[in-house]
């Protein structure tokens, strides 16, 4: 079986293609708000995936560890509508400590749709922040700003 496609890093951006249903959007055909924050969390999880870096992963370690979402800020520039194709696009800007500083924008085309700025902190299993690990650490500086 193949594995399902999460995107690809262009340059230090992530891209995932995302198509809008109907179960994304209300009962005007617009797209629900609550679901940016999922197509959101999928760019995310999709460009630490591609980058080499599973969430299983980070559980199973000797260490394991996990990311959790301290501050999400949205705006919403424009509605996408069922049938939509959006590109969620992603980049990890920085790390300070556990934290992880994100940027995030849903484009149509070239028109943003919606924007984020994320803040996500590492944490061990009983939700203390934990410096991420070295191979993440590793992995991500390349593509830092």
């Amino acid at each position: 079986m193949t594995e399902p496609y999460a995107g690809e890093i262009v340059g230090r951006e992530h891209q995932l293609p995302v198509r809008i249903y109907y179960e994304d959007t209300d009962f005007t055909g617009v797209v629900y708000h609550g679901q940016y924050v999922r197509f959101f969390e999928r760019g995310r999880s999709d460009f630490l995936r591609v980058a080499g870096i599973g969430h299983a992963q980070l559980l199973e370690r000797p260490d394991p560890a996990a990311f959790t979402v301290v501050r999400l800020e949205l705006d919403f520039k424009a509605p996408a509508r069922i049938d939509d194709a959006l590109l969620v696009r992603t980049t990890y800007d920085r790390m300070a400590g556990p934290r992880l500083f994100i940027n995030q924008k849903i484009t149509r085309g070239e028109q943003v749709i919606a924007q984020a700025v994320v803040e996500a902190a590492c944490i061990d299993l009983a939700g203390r922040p934990r410096k991420p690990p070295k191979e993440l650490i590793a992995t991500l500086r390349p593509l830092f700003c």
